[in-house]
C-alpha cells in the first residue's frame, strides 16, 4: 500500500506513542499546574562602580508560597529584573502554566515580543532557556503600588542586594509577609 508523504511523517510519531510505557504517556497528557510568580530585581547604586544587585521570585501554587533569591553583584537594574523572572521559572521542577508578574515593562514587553532586544543578550538567553518548557503569561504590575506579593519580592531583593548574599531568613520573611494569599484571587491588571 502506498502512503502519502504526510502519512509517512505521522506514522513514526503514532508508533512511538503506542510503545511508550504508561508513565511517559501520563507526562504527555497530564494537565500542567498553574503557578503564579511575582519577581523583582534590585540594583543599589545602579550604573555606578559599586553596584550591588539581586533578584527575587515568589512562587505561589494553591495558596502555598516559596521564595528564591540570588545575589548578582555588579549588574544593572534591567539585568536584575531579567534574572528575577528567570530565577522563578528555573525553580519549577516540571513544565507548568505560569502567570508571571513583573514591575519591569522592559521584561514583560520584551518577552511578549513588543520590544526588541538591543542589549543584555547573555541575560536574555538565561530567561529564554528558563521559559522554554513553560507556558508563560507575562503581565506587568505597577511597582511600589502596595500589592502584597510584589512588595514582598521588592523588599527581599533590596535586602539581598544590601547584604551581599541571599540569606534564608530574608526569603522566609518574604514568604511570611505573603502568608496564605491565594494567587487564584488575583484580578488581572491588564
Amino acid at each position: 500500500m502506498r502512503h502519502s508523504s504526510d502519512e509517512r511523517r505521522i506514522l513514526p510519531i503514532a508508533l512511538r506513542v503506542e510503545t511508550m510505557i504508561p508513565k511517559e504517556k501520563e507526562k504527555m497528557t497530564k494537565p500542567r499546574k498553574l503557578v503564579t510568580i511575582f519577581c523583582d530585581g534590585s540594583s543599589l547604586g545602579n550604573g555606578q562602580a559599586a553596584t550591588r544587585a539581586a533578584a527575587v521570585a515568589l512562587l505561589g501554587f494553591q495558596g502555598v508560597w516559596r521564595a528564591v533569591g540570588e545575589f548578582l553583584g555588579h549588574a544593572t537594574n534591567q539585568q536584575a529584573e531579567i534574572v528575577a523572572a528567570a530565577l522563578g521559572l528555573e525553580s519549577l521542577k516540571e513544565p507548568c502554566r505560569v502567570h508571571l508578574f513583573s514591575d519591569s515593562r522592559y521584561v514583560v514587553e520584551t518577552m511578549s515580543g513588543r520590544f526588541r532586544r538591543k542589549t543584555n543578550h547573555e541575560w536574555w538567553q538565561r530567561l529564554d532557556h528558563a521559559s522554554g518548557r513553560h507556558e508563560v503569561k507575562w503581565e506587568w504590575l505597577r511597582g511600589h503600588d502596595g500589592h502584597l506579593v510584589q512588595e514582598a519580592a521588592d523588599r527581599a531583593a533590596r535586602k539581598i542586594a544590601a547584604s551581599g548574599h541571599a540569606e534564608d531568613e530574608i526569603l522566609r520573611d518574604a514568604v511570611d509577609r505573603v502568608g496564605s494569599f491565594d494567587p487564584a484571587e488575583l484580578v488581572s491588571t491588564g
